[in-house]
C-alpha cells in the first residue's frame, strides 16, 4: 500500500523590519532628534510670555512729535518679545515722522528695551540761491519735502553753502547751541550766528541778545538763559551774556564799557534749578 504525501508551499513574504541603527548611526540619529526637539522649543520660546517686552524706553528724541513718535515705538515694541525684535516693523511704525533717521534697539532683561533714534531735525532757515532752504543740527541740508517744522531761526551766511553741508566753523557752534535748544526755544529765536568777540549770539524775538561764547556746557547755558529769563529784574536787558552758566548776566549796551546788572548774583542762584521754556 503506497501512502502519498504533499506540502504546500507558500509564497506570502513576512514584512521586513526596519533596522535599528548601530554604533554611530544610533547616535547620530540621536542627535537629530535632539536638535529638532531644541530647535522646536526655541521657537516656542522666543515668542512666549516668559520673554514678552513690558517695559520700552525711547532715548534721544528732541524734535517735533516726540509724544507721538514715542508713542508709536513703544506700541510695537510691546507687541514683540526681547527675542524677537523686529527692527523693520518698529521703522515702519514712525516712518511718516521724516526726522526720524534710523533706530537702534537694546535688550534690557527678560522684558525690557531701550529704544534709541537717531534724528534729522530741522532747526534753523537760510537763504541759498534766494531760495529759502532748512537746515539740521549738524549742518546738512534738509530736502524741501521735509516736514512742516513751524517758525525757526535764520541763519544770516554771507555765501552760498557748496554741496549739501555747511562747513563755516562759526555757523556750525551756531547750529550746535540751537541743536541743544529744547525744541519749543527755536521758534523764540529770530536769528543765530557768531564773533569773534560774543561767540554764538542768538537774537531772540521781541528780546534780548544772547551770548552764548563756545559751544560748551550747553545744558547749563541753557538752564542759565531759563533763570535770567525768569528774573523780573532783566526786563528791559539788551542783551543776556551765558558764557558763563555759573554767572549769566544781563545788561544794557552803551556807547562806553558794557556792565553786567545787579540780576548777575540772583541768577546765578536760581540757573542751576531753572529748567522751564520761553
Amino acid at each position: 500500500m503506497s501512502t502519498a504525501s504533499w506540502t504546500r508551499s507558500d509564497t506570502r513574504r513576512l514584512p521586513l523590519l526596519p533596522r535599528l541603527p548601530s554604533g554611530k548611526g544610533r547616535v547620530a540619529a540621536a542627535l537629530v532628534a535632539i536638535i529638532l526637539i531644541a530647535g522646536l522649543g526655541w521657537l516656542w520660546y522666543r515668542d512666549s510670555s516668559f520673554v514678552k517686552i513690558r517695559r520700552v524706553t525711547v532715548a534721544g528724541l528732541t524734535g517735533p512729535d516726540v509724544p507721538q513718535i514715542r508713542a508709536a515705538l513703544e506700541r510695537s515694541a510691546l507687541t514683540m518679545t526681547t527675542l524677537n525684535v523686529n527692527v523693520s516693523q518698529l521703522d515702519a511704525a514712525v516712518q511718516r515722522y521724516s526726522a526720524v533717521r534710523s533706530l537702534t534697539v537694546t535688550t534690557e532683561g527678560d522684558h525690557a528695551v531701550l529704544i534709541r533714534v537717531d534724528e534729522q531735525v530741522p532747526v534753523a532757515l537760510f537763504s541759498d540761491n534766494g531760495e529759502l532752504a532748512v537746515v539740521d543740527g549738524y549742518g546738512e541740508l534738509l530736502p524741501q519735502s521735509t516736514a512742516t517744522h513751524g517758525v525757526l531761526p535764520t541763519l544770516p551766511l554771507a555765501r552760498a553753502v557748496s554741496g549739501r553741508r555747511i562747513t563755516a566753523a562759526g555757523t556750525l557752534a551756531a547750529l550746535q547751541v540751537l541743536r541743544a535748544a529744547p525744541y519749543q526755544w527755536l521758534a523764540h529765536i529770530q536769528t543765530a550766528s557768531s564773533s569773534a568777540v560774543h561767540g554764538v549770539i542768538l537774537q531772540l524775538r521781541n528780546g534780548p541778545e544772547v551770548y552764548f561764547g563756545p559751544a560748551n556746557q550747553l545744558a547749563a547755558k541753557w538752564n542759565a538763559l531759563d533763570a535770567v529769563l525768569e528774573n523780573k529784574d532783566s526786563r528791559g536787558a539788551q542783551y543776556i551774556d551765558v558764557s558763563d552758566p555759573q554767572r549769566p548776566a544781563a545788561g544794557v549796551n552803551t556807547t562806553t564799557s558794557t556792565t553786567a546788572s545787579g540780576t548777575s548774583a540772583t541768577a546765578t542762584a536760581t540757573a542751576t534749578n531753572s529748567s522751564t521754556g520761553p
